[in-house]
C-alpha cells in the first residue's frame, strides 16, 4: 500500500479512468439513439426502449458478484480480461439482434462484462491507496471518467448520422480493445500472493459475513444504492425528457454535456478538497444540498407543467454537481474497512447499490410520460432516506469513539 502523501499518479489515474469509461460509453454513446434502435427491432414504446439502460445496470451488479471473489483468488489482472471477452459478446448479440427482448440480453451481458473492469478499478484502487488519500484517488479517477459522459452523446449523435447505430457499437469494442492493452502492457498486478483468498464453495457467504461485520461499510452501500437509484432514473429517461417532452433532439447531446461536466467540475473539487476537510463532512453537505433542491424543485412545480428548459436545466446543473461529492466518499467510506477483502467487497457493494438502483429507476421512469416533475420527487425521497441512513451512521459512531 503507498504512503498517504504521495503525489497521485497521473498515468495510473488516467488508466483507471479509461477502464471505467468504458461502462459510461456502452450507456450513454447510445442515448440519442434509443428511438433509431427501438425502430431497427420494432420497439416503439419509449418506457420499454429505457430498459436498454437499465438492463445494463443490473448486469454490471450481477456480474460482480462472480468477478469480486475470482480476483481475491486469482487477481486483478485475469478478472479485467475475462471481463473484456463476455463484453465482446454482448456487443456482437446487440449488433445483431431481431428485437427487444434479444438486444436486452446483449444489453445484460454487455454490463456482465464490464461490471470486471468496473470492480477491478475500486479494487485496484483499495489495494494501493486508504483512508482520505484514497477517496482522493477516486475522486481525481471519476473527474477523468467524467469525460466520457460529457462527450459520448455527441459522439454517438455524430455516428448516429453518418454511419448508423450499428457503428456505435464497434466505436465501443475499439476503445475498449486499446484500453485492454494498455492496461495489459503498463498496470501490474496489485493483489499480492499472501492476500489471495482460495475458491471455495463457501467464499462468497464468508465474505459476506465479514461485510456485513462492518456498520459503515453496510451503511454506505445502501445510501450508494440509493443516489444512484435517483440518477439512474434521469439516465434512462433522458432521452425521452430532452427529445420527446421538450422537442430538443439535436441539442440532446449538448445538454447532457452540460450537465456532466457539473458532475465532472465537483468531483475534481472533492479531490482537492477532501485531505482538508475529510470525506464524510464533504459527502454530508452535498447530500443535504441534494435534498434540498429536489424539494425546492418539488414544491415549486406541483401540478405544474414542465418549465422552461433553462430552469430545469439549472435545477439539474446544480442537483448533479452534488453528485461529485457523493460517489467517490460513500464508495471510499465503504471500503476503507474491508481492504482485507477488496475484491469480493467492491463485488458486494457494488450488487447491492444495483439492487436498489434499477428497481427505483424503473418504477420511478413508468410515471415519466408527459413531465419530469415525478423524478424531482424520486430524487427527493431517495435523498432523505439516504441522509437519515447517514445521520444514524455518523451517530453509532460517535457513540462508539465515546466508548
Amino acid at each position: 500500500m503507498q504512503a498517504e502523501n504521495q503525489k497521485p499518479n497521473i498515468e495510473f489515474i488516467t488508466l483507471m479512468a479509461a477502464l471505467m469509461s468504458i461502462v459510461a460509453l456502452a450507456i450513454d454513446a447510445i442515448l440519442p439513439a434509443i428511438s433509431d434502435i427501438g425502430v431497427a427491432i420494432k420497439s416503439y414504446n419509449a418506457t420499454d426502449n429505457q430498459l436498454l439502460i437499465t438492463m445494463i445496470f443490473l448486469g454490471l451488479g450481477v456480474g460482480q458478484l462472480f468477478f469480486g471473489p475470482l480476483s481475491d483468488a486469482y487477481g486483478r489482472k485475469p478478472i479485467v480480461y475475462c471481463g473484456f471477452g463476455v463484453f465482446t459478446l454482448g456487443s456482437l448479440i446487440c449488433l445483431f439482434a431481431p428485437n427487444l427482448t434479444v438486444m436486452l440480453i446483449g444489453r445484460i451481458l454487455q454490463g456482465i462484462g464490464l461490471s470486471a473492469p468496473r470492480t477491478m478499478t475500486i479494487s485496484i484502487i483499495r489495494d494501493t491507496y486508504s483512508g482520505d488519500y484514497m477517496a482522493r484517488v477516486m475522486s481525481f479517477v471519476t473527474a477523468f471518467f467524467i469525460l466520457i459522459p460529457v462527450v459520448a452523446p455527441a459522439i454517438g449523435k455524430v455516428i448516429l448520422d453518418g454511419f448508423g447505430w450499428e457503428a456505435i457499437f464497434y466505436l465501443q469494442l475499439v476503445f475498449a480493445l486499446a484500453v485492454v492493452v494498455w492496461f495489459w502492457r503498463r498496470q501490474g498486478e496489485t493483489l499480492r500472493e499472501e492476500f489471495k483468498i482460495p475458491i471455495t464453495k463457501n467464499v462468497f457467504f464468508d465474505g459476506f459475513k465479514e461485510f456485513v461485520k462492518y456498520s459503515d461499510t453496510v451503511a454506505f452501500t445502501i445510501i450508494s444504492g440509493f443516489i444512484t437509484g435517483a440518477f439512474l432514473v434521469f439516465l434512462s429517461a433522458s432521452q425521452h425528457i430532452f427529445e420527446t417532452q421538450y422537442n430538443l433532439k439535436e441539442a440532446f447531446p449538448y445538454i447532457f454535456a452540460a450537465l456532466a461536466i457539473s458532475i465532472g467540475l465537483s468531483t475534481f473539487t472533492n479531490g482537492t478538497l477532501v485531505l482538508r476537510f475529510g470525506m464524510r463532512r464533504l459527502s454530508f453537505m452535498a447530500l443535504l444540498s441534494f435534498c434540498v433542491i429536489a424539494f425546492a424543485y418539488v414544491v415549486l412545480f406541483w401540478n405544474q407543467p414542465n418549465p422552461h428548459i433553462a430552469v430545469l436545466v439549472g435545477f439539474l446543473f446544480v442537483q448533479f454537481f452534488c453528485l461529485g461529492f457523493l460517489w467517490g466518499n460513500f464508495r471510499a467510506i465503504a471500503m476503507e474497512p474491508v481492504g482485507h477483502i477488496a475484491g469480493i467487497a467492491a463485488a458486494i457493494n457494488g450488487f447491492i447499490s444495483t439492487l436498489f438502483s434499477v428497481p427505483i429507476a424503473t418504477f420511478i421512469g413508468q410515471y415519466l410520460k408527459d413531465t419530469v416533475w415525478p423524478m424531482f420527487v424520486g430524487l427527493a425521497i431517495c435523498g432523505f432516506l439516504a441522509l437519515l441512513i447517514f445521520i444514524r451512521s455518523n451517530k453509532k459512531k460517535r457513540m462508539a469513539a465515546a466508548i
